[in-house]
């Protein structure tokens, strides 16, 4: 079992930064991949960024070079920095943990935060 506690959402304006932080109740190492991902009103859950082996990261293209997403072991936490904000960012964001559930993986995910970015 992995509990997720994603923090860090708000209203900013186009252009600002805001940085998320995903609590997990276990430590990094022992899960496969964490990741980010956002769900906007009428639209599917989509992929932002995900971290594998710690130090591997993976980002959509509509996000590519304004979001990073990290780790720090000592907190058993990841982070989403976020940079250069667009309205089409808004969206709930949810912190994902994937662990190996043989044959496959299980996934767990956090409550979500939401982030308003103005125009």
């Amino acid at each position: 079992q992995v509990q997720l506690v994603e923090s860090g959402g708000g209203l900013v304006q186009a252009g600002g930064s805001l940085r998320l932080s995903c609590a997990a109740s276990r430590s990094l190492f022992t899960i496969n991949a964490m990741g980010w991902y956002r769900q906007a009103p009428g639209k599917q859950r989509e992929l932002v960024a995900t971290m594998t082996g710690g130090d591997s990261t993976n980002y959509a293209d509509s996000v590519n070079g304004r979001f990073t997403i990290s780790g720090d072991n000592r907190k058993n936490t990841v982070y989403l920095q976020m940079n250069s904000l667009k309205p089409e960012d808004t969206a709930v964001y949810y912190c994902n943990a994937r662990t190996t559930a043989f044959p496959g993986y299980h996934d767990y995910w956090g409550q979500g935060t939401q982030v308003t970015i103005s125009s």
